[in-house]
Parts: C-alpha cells; sequence; structure tokens
C-alpha cells in the first residue's frame, strides 16, 4: 500500500479511536515496539488520540493496559488526548481504528491532502480480504478476550505497517 509522502524529517503516525483509551493506545504502543525492532523509532514517531473527549488526561483503560502487559507491551504512561483538526498539519499517517472513527476524520479534514492521508489501521493486514470487516472491534464493552483479540488484529496491522514503512521509507534494504 502507498504511503502519503512525509513532509519533514520524521514521519509521523496518530492513531485513532473513539476515547484514546482502549484500540488506540494498545496500538500506539504495539506500533511503537515493533518501530523500535525494525530499526526504525528514529525515523517515525507515533501518538494516539480519540475523536472524543470524554476520557482525555486519563490513563489507557485497565483491561487494555493489562493485555499490552500479558504480551510484554508498556502502556502506562498513556495519557488520553483528543484528535484536532490542526493535528493533519503534523501528521503525515492518521489511521482510524473503525469506519465511524474513519468518517469523523474524513469529516474532519481540512483539506483534500489532509483527507487523502487518512486510512484504516487494518488496510495494512495482509490477511484482512474484501469481504473481512476492516475495523478492529471495541472491546471497552467486552471482556478481557475481547482486548486481546484487539491486541491480536492491531499486532498483524502494524506488521503490516511496518513493512510498508521500510519500503516507502527506503529502508527495506536494513530488514
Amino acid at each position: 500500500m502507498t504511503l502519503p509522502e512525509s513532509r519533514g524529517d520524521t514521519y509521523r503516525i496518530s492513531l485513532v479511536c473513539l476515547g484514546n483509551i482502549c484500540r488506540s493506545p494498545m496500538a500506539e504502543a504495539v506500533l511503537r515496539a515493533r518501530l523500535d525492532e525494525a530499526g526504525l523509532s528514529g525515523r517515525v514517531a507515533v501518538d494516539s488520540a480519540g475523536t472524543g473527549s470524554w476520557h482525555v488526561g486519563e490513563p489507557a483503560d485497565p483491561r487494555a493496559r493489562a493485555a499490552l502487559r500479558r504480551r510484554g507491551y508498556d502502556g502506562e504512561a498513556h495519557r488520553a488526548r483528543q484528535f484536532g483538526a490542526s493535528w493533519f498539519d503534523s501528521h503525515d499517517l492518521v489511521l482510524a481504528l473503525d469506519h465511524a472513527n474513519l468518517a469523523t476524520l474524513m469529516a474532519m479534514a481540512p483539506t483534500p491532502d489532509a483527507a487523502h492521508r487518512v486510512r484504516l489501521l487494518r488496510s495494512f493486514d495482509e490477511s484482512v480480504t474484501d469481504r473481512d470487516d476492516h475495523a478492529v472491534p471495541d472491546p471497552y464493552y467486552g471482556t478481557d478476550a475481547d482486548f486481546d483479540t484487539g491486541l491480536d488484529i492491531i499486532e498483524r496491522a502494524a506488521d503490516g505497517l511496518v513493512d510498508a514503512l521500510r519500503w516507502h521509507l527506503g529502508a527495506d534494504q536494513a530488514g
């Protein structure tokens, strides 16, 4: 998948869900770890946010933090933030975790170029077919198993995204 061009020295990615306490903080932690493993953490910056303001300033959901810990990721420092239209000025790629947040981000995009930089995270998951739902299901009203399932989905998408970033940044020769 072709990535939007970087507008600076560092490729900047924001992962966005509804409240920024479940899916997007898990995706942020996973992607940071995968980028570090790939030797790209110095070339790619990652953050996360929610389209809603309900949880601004709060830590990630305890079940999200527990799911991350079980897999060796650290989500303890996370504090929820809200994505705003001005964020498009500082991000090269904005990844929604589901269709509703994708629609919200597309409506928020101030220019066609900004809208071009919005994608679904699962669009990088090579195991997803056209028949599959490209959303990461929201585990908020679910069980610990739902958080683990979401993390499975996020990990596959993060792997595909890192592969795309390697190619895009010309780092595929190193891997």
